[in-house]
């Protein structure tokens, strides 16, 4: 979606028409097309859409993650602090992930190298961060090692100075995302971006780190951009929410608004598949049909095919319409039906 960004303020981070494509052994798969979002400082905005929509590469596109090949940018821009992510060159880009964006992923022992103790990654994590200052401004290995301990502390981990010498084996699952969140937040970044960082935590520990995420936004002043295919996470710690669909954005709004409002087909979709206490369980509703193949996208709106409102105009590409100050939505039928979740 294209349009001005919903918030007075600069943002922090600014995606302006992104587009990306991978090459595969079957032909050109067009994984990103036309994505368009701001973040704002302080804000925190959920991404959300079921699996293969574009979320996950949406973000490692942020933190140039994606190797290229297979991964071709075929056009827009990625702002953050008002430099070009997609740009500024590898050397640059090093410079940025810790210090000003950082990432937390899905499964913490995908992360945590087994054959060495926590302390050591964390320690030598810092010490990474630390290339990009002044050598006179740099930390030692003593004080990279206490500020280790600080981190731990700083994201609730029992025993700080015991835990470095753990090995990830030895920490459960919860802890481990605990210390990969110590790890991104050490270099004060401005950014967080948490790609389903709960995902595989039971139900008690996904409360309790999205809790920590929540405080820690308080604390270091952070913007976070959370990648979710949970609803119930982006109620819990986003101020906003960006509904992305076939590698395009259908819907952004403010959570308030979209809890109450739905505007697109696909958002009305999601909400009714989630279970709610007010409704009973028969009343749940999933969405027919599968996501296009994205190797030969349909023309017009890409859910059209799965749409119970779709007629010949979604053949074309649906409008931009924004609905409130905090409300967009890329859609022909933007509105009706609505009544269907409540």
């Amino acid at each position: 979606m294209n349009g001005p960004p919903m918030n007075s303020v600069d943002p922090l981070l600014s995606v302006r028409d992104f587009r990306l494509e991978f090459d595969t052994f079957d032909g050109v798969y067009q994984a990103i097309d036309g994505v368009s979002f701001d973040v704002a400082p302080g804000e925190s905005i959920g991404i959300v859409g079921e699996t293969g929509c574009g979320k996950s590469v949406t973000a490692r596109s942020i933190m140039g993650l994606l190797p290229s090949p297979p991964a071709r940018v075929r056009g827009g821009q990625i702002l953050f602090d008002g430099e070009d992510m997609l740009t500024v060159g590898e050397e640059r880009l090093r410079q940025i992930r810790g210090n000003d964006i950082a990432m937390i992923f899905q499964d913490p022992m995908t992360y945590l190298n087994p054959v060495f103790t926590i302390g050591t990654q964390l320690v030598d994590v810092i010490l990474a961060q630390q290339r990009a200052k002044p050598r006179a401004e740099r930390m030692t290995r003593r004080d990279a090692r206490d500020h280790a301990v600080e981190m731990l502390r700083k994201v609730n981990l029992p025993n700080p100075e015991r835990q470095l010498e753990n090995y990830p084996y030895q920490l459960s699952g919860g802890m481990r995302q605990r210390v990969l969140i110590a790890m991104a937040l050490s270099g004060r970044p401005k950014l967080l971006i948490a790609d389903e960082p709960t995902t595989a935590l039971d139900v008690t520990i996904q409360a309790q780190i999205l809790d920590l995420i929540d405080e820690l936004r308080a604390d270091f002043g952070l913007s976070v951009v959370m990648i979710t295919h949970d609803l119930g996470v982006v109620a819990s710690v986003c101020d906003r929410v960006v509904v992305m669909y076939a590698g395009q954005i259908v819907e952004d709004a403010s959570v308030a608004r979209l809890f109450d409002h739905p505007a697109h087909p696909y958002t009305r979709g999601l909400l009714a598949s989630v279970p709610h206490p007010g409704r009973p369980a028969t009343s749940l509703s999933g969405i027919p049909g599968s996501l296009p193949n994205l190797l030969d996208p349909p023309s017009g709106c890409r859910f059209h095919g799965r749409c119970a409102l779709a007629g010949d105009d979604c053949l074309q590409p649906p409008p931009n319409t924004v609905l409130a100050e905090r409300h967009k939505v890329a859609c022909w039928r933007a509105m009706e039906g609505a009544g269907a979740v409540d």
